[in-house]
C-alpha cells in the first residue's frame, strides 16, 4: 500500500487525537466523563488498527473494548452513583467547542480531498482466500483457552461485586 500525505496526515490526526483523549482521560473527575473519553480513544486506536491493514484487530476494538467493556464500567459506574450530573460535562467555554468545530471541519476536509481525488476502493484489495481469523482464533482457542475463560469470569466477578456494594449502600 502506498502511504501518501493523506495517509500519514490521518495517521497522526488520528493518534494525536488517541492521546489528547488519553490525556484527558486521566484528569476528568468524573468517572462517567473519563470513561467517554476512554472511549475516544479507543475508536482513535481502532481507526489506526485499521489504517495499519488490521481490520480485524480495529473491529474487534471497537466492538469488545469500546462497545462490550465500557458499556459494562458505564454500568457500574451508574450503579454505584459515583458522578453527579453536574460533573458529566466536559465542555465549558468557548474554547472546547471550537477545538471540537476545528477538529470535524479537518476530519471534513479529509474525507472531501480523499472523493475529490477518486481514491480507488480499499475492498477490492482484500484478497478473498486471505483469512484473518484463523489465525487469531486457533491459538485463542487452544493455547490461551484457560486465560481467555478466567477472564470472563473475573469481569462476571467484578460485576457481581459491583451489585453487592450498591446493594449494600442503598
Amino acid at each position: 500500500m502506498t502511504h501518501g500525505f493523506l495517509y500519514q496526515f490521518n495517521f497522526d490526526l488520528f493518534g494525536l487525537i488517541a492521546v489528547a483523549s488519553a490525556i484527558t482521560f486521566v484528569t476528568r473527575r468524573s468517572p462517567v466523563a473519563a470513561a467517554l473519553w476512554l472511549v475516544n480513544t479507543m475508536f482513535c486506536l481502532a481507526a489506526l488498527f485499521i489504517m495499519m491493514d488490521a481490520q480485524f484487530v480495529g473491529a474487534i476494538q471497537v466492538l469488545v473494548y469500546a462497545g462490550a467493556i465500557m458499556v459494562v464500567f458505564l454500568f457500574v459506574v451508574m450503579l454505584l452513583n459515583l458522578g453527579h450530573p453536574s460533573e458529566v460535562s466536559d465542555i465549558k467555554g468557548v474554547w472546547p467547542r471550537l477545538l471540537a468545530s476545528a477538529a470535524g471541519i479537518a476530519i471534513l476536509a479529509t474525507v472531501l480531498v480523499s472523493l475529490r481525488q477518486k481514491l480507488p476502493p480499499v475492498l477490492p484489495d482484500l484478497m478473498p482466500d486471505r483469512n484473518v481469523v484463523t489465525p487469531i482464533a486457533d491459538p485463542l482457542f487452544h493455547e490461551y483457552l484457560l486465560a481467555f475463560e478466567v477472564t470472563s469470569v473475573v469481569l462476571l466477578v467484578a460485576i457481581i461485586g459491583a451489585v453487592a456494594l450498591a446493594k449494600r449502600k442503598a
